[in-house]
C-alpha cells in the first residue's frame, strides 16, 4: 500500500484529504506542522507528501525531505490557495514536483492520485 502524508495546519483539510485518499487505497499519515511532518518522514518515508504552502516552514520541509536518504524518490505536491506563479516557483525551487490548488475536493484528489496509485 502506498503511503501519503498530508502536512497541513488545518484539521478539516487533513480529515477530508484522509477520507478521500484512504478510499483510493493509500495509507494516509497526517502532520499538523512542518516539524511533525519531518519527524514522521525521518521515521518512515512516505511515497507522496502534500505540503500546504501557508504552513510555517513549508519550503524548508520540502528541502529537508529531499535531503533525507531516498528523499529524492518522494513525490511532493505543494498546495497553494491560488495559482500564484511566484509562490509556485518558490515551491519548485525548494524541490516540489507538482502543485495542488486548495481547497481540494474528491474530484481533484481522485483525478491526481488515482492515476498515481495505478502507476505504483
Amino acid at each position: 500500500m502506498r503511503r501519503i502524508m498530508i502536512a497541513d495546519g488545518s484539521d478539516v483539510v487533513r480529515k477530508v484529504g484522509k477520507r478521500i485518499l484512504s478510499g483510493l487505497d493509500y495509507l494516509v499519515l497526517e502532520a499538523s506542522n512542518s516539524l511533525e511532518a519531518l519527524v514522521r518522514c525521518e521515521a518512515e518515508l512516505p511515497n507522496v507528501v502534500i505540503v500546504d504552502s501557508t504552513m510555517d516552514g513549508a519550503l524548508e520541509l520540502i528541502g529537508n525531505i529531499r535531503m533525507l536518504p531516498k528523499g529524492e524518490t518522494v513525490r511532493i505536491f505543494y498546495c497553494v490557495v491560488e495559482a500564484d506563479l511566484r509562490k509556485m516557483m518558490m515551491g519548485k525551487r525548494a524541490g516540489a514536483d507538482d502543485f495542488l490548488l486548495k481547497p481540494f475536493d474528491r474530484k481533484i484528489l481522485t483525478s491526481v492520485f488515482a492515476n498515481l496509485s495505478i502507476a505504483a
